[in-house]
């Protein structure tokens, strides 16, 4: 028995003549929105001017797509974004090495001789740099 596989499912469908049912609710809206402003607003001139955005709002809703996602999509995140906490993370700025900043500990008498194998320097050097240097290190107490 063969079935038949529905295609193009992401599409909606068209309900209201060209308008798929959230285009319609969107447009219906700012129209409803659009007399209740005529309506109680005496001065007309000013209504029309009220009307503007909401009418530019409602278009946008319905009919204009950032990166192929709706505009509904985008006021989403932007009240999402305005209402949520924020993180802020404070970039640290390197200091620059002066010798009055660095530690007592590290004097000439801490460090050991240089031996035969250079391999041995290396890794003893780059734990210590590691383990001394005082930007990298940890502790707070000088």
């Amino acid at each position: 028995m063969r079935f038949q596989v529905p295609q193009f499912i992401d599409v909606e469908d068209k309900i209201f003549g060209p308008f798929t049912f959230k285009q319609f609710l969107y447009v219906a809206g700012s129209a409803g929105a659009c007399a209740i402003l005529y309506f109680l607003i005496p001065i007309k001139a000013v209504a029309y001017f009220l009307m503007l955005p909401v009418v530019g709002f409602g278009a946008a809703l319905a009919f204009y797509k950032i990166n192929n996602k709706p505009f509904i999509y985008i006021v989403e995140a932007f009240f999402k974004y305005t209402t949520t906490s924020k993180l802020y993370i404070w970039k640290h700025e390197q200091k620059k090495l002066t010798p009055d900043l660095l530690p007592k500990e590290l004097s000439s008498s801490f460090l050991p001789k240089l031996g035969e194998s250079k391999l041995k320097d290396l890794t003893w050097s780059l734990g210590v740099a590691e383990n001394q240097n005082p930007i990298t290190r940890s502790d707070t107490n000088r």
